[in-house]
């Protein structure tokens, strides 16, 4: 048997090639899936099937793409009307080489979700591995908010029945593959460790410490999650099915005279530096998103219906920000500037920047009861568990929809866990006008470090 785990960074997803003989599946692979084509043709192997836990949200699945490179057929669950695809019944079963997987309904995290049962026939019909997409992860379990606060009780009661009178029975030595690791959106406090059993989970897995019904769900109910706006377009492209891509998109290389000029007609320019390097300087209206952060945030701020350019450190991270865009569903990277924001300074063109500030001069500026306005983008839960006094929340995601919470012209002191949601946060400030910005190095961390105060 080959077993093949993929990670894909940033969105922490993980999809699974599974191969038998001269046949294969996979499960929830990703859009960029030529890496599936290569491990079936170095290993000899047909990819037979294509299987989906569940209409994804955070990322575009790539079902349909992987279908046009090797015709196998694919299969996802019941109570949605996906319009590509075959529908599943529960417990139908499949056979690849020596190995069967039979699809188990688990619904909670959402109504259609899927797990699959692998079996040995070599051996015996027992269950060998259970891939559970995002109903159990390691250390946590899926969300159950995806519906609506009315509907989150329900879903929440539907995620206990699942866990409890499905997945957990099929037995402890049973090794678990969930689609997600740790910093994923679809899970609160999903672990760091990668590998576990459904025994591990039943003993050391918090949320399932939670086996009465009504306590479970009243846990869910306490839960905050984000939700940020590319959610929607997710779930149209994996209803629908996402655009097949020929290839991935080849941004062009842009002089600094011909960014400024697809900027004015509408283009969209995100810097993936680092905080510092963005502030100091920057071309102005621009988003700053490092690039790891690429995943996890360009959902929030980026438009679908503009074309991108981007501003990297070094041209050799080009083909990683692509691949980041591409699995959000963004693929009209139009270009990329050549020689970075040193080529633009060297035009002389123009640029922008904000202040970089310590926490010692920050705690100065406090003590002297300074006026300004200081904001903490962290998570809400991040928020409650401790931040700087005189603080105002909101999250970054949120922040281009909230200006109204912070005056107009006022000086703004922005903070998150290390500076690098905070330097997003500023750039949204400076492309609505705000002129007096400071973001906080170290942020949270370098704050705690110095022994400063700490509100709740």
């Amino acid at each position: 048997m080959i077993f093949e785990r993929i990670k894909s960074e940033g969105i922490a997803h993980l999809s699974y090639f599974l191969g038998s003989g001269n046949e294969a599946v996979v499960i929830d692979p990703r859009r960029d899936c030529q890496i599936y084509v290569d491990l079936a043709r170095n290993n000899g192997m047909n990819i037979k099937y294509i299987f989906e836990t569940h209409r994804n949200e955070d990322y575009v699945v790539g079902s349909r793409q992987l279908k046009y490179l090797t015709d196998a057929d694919i299969y996802h669950g019941m109570n949605l009307d996906f319009e590509y695809g075959n529908t599943l019944k529960d417990k139908q079963t499949f056979t690849f080489g020596s190995f069967q997987l039979t699809a188990l309904h688990t619904p909670g995290h959402t109504d259609e979700s899927i797990s699959y049962v692998l079996s040995d026939l070599d051996s015996n019909d027992a269950p060998v591995m259970v891939f559970t997409g995002d109903t159990l992860f390691v250390g946590d379990v899926g969300r159950t908010d995806l519906y609506g606060p009315d509907k989150t009780s329900h879903m929440a009661s539907k995620l206990y029945d699942s866990i409890f009178n499905r997945i957990l029975p099929l037995g402890d030595e049973v090794i678990l593959c969930p689609a997600h690791g740790a910093g994923s959106v679809c899970g609160g406090a999903i672990s760091q460790r990668e590998h576990s059993t459904l025994g591990l989970e039943r003993i050391h897995n918090p949320v399932l410490q939670k086996t009465d019904r009504d306590e479970f769900v009243k846990h869910k109910l306490a839960e905050h999650h984000e939700y940020p706006p590319y959610f929607r377009k997710m779930e149209e492209y994996n209803l629908r099915g996402p655009p097949i891509l020929e290839c991935l998109p080849i941004p062009q290389m842009l002089s600094p005279q011909e960014v400024r000029e697809e900027m004015e007609k509408g283009a969209v320019v995100v810097d993936t530096r680092m905080p510092h390097s963005f502030g100091g300087a920057h071309i102005k209206d621009t988003y700053s998103i490092w690039l790891e952060g690429l995943p996890s945030f360009a959902g929030w701020v980026l438009p679908y219906d503009k074309p991108i350019l981007l501003v990297m450190e070094e041209r050799e991270q080009l083909d990683r920000a692509v691949q980041y865009l591409v699995r959000l569903g963004y693929d009209n990277i139009k270009g990329f500037l050549e020689g970075g924001i040193s080529a633009w300074y060297m035009e002389a063109l123009p640029v922008d920047g904000f202040h970089l500030i310590s926490v010692h001069d920050l705690k100065k500026k406090l003590d002297e009861n300074e006026r300004m306005v200081i904001l903490d983008v962290r998570g809400q839960d991040e928020w409650e568990a401790g931040h700087i006094k005189r603080s105002t929340h909101v999250y970054v995601g949120n922040l281009e929809n909230n200006l109204d919470k912070l005056p107009d012209k006022c000086q703004v002191v922005v903070y998150c866990g290390s500076a690098r949601r905070s330097n997003i946060a500023a750039s949204i400030l400076k492309r609505n006008g705000y002129k007096k910005i400071y973001n906080v190095l170290g942020s949270m961390a370098a704050w705690k470090n110095a022994g400063y105060e700490i509100v709740k």
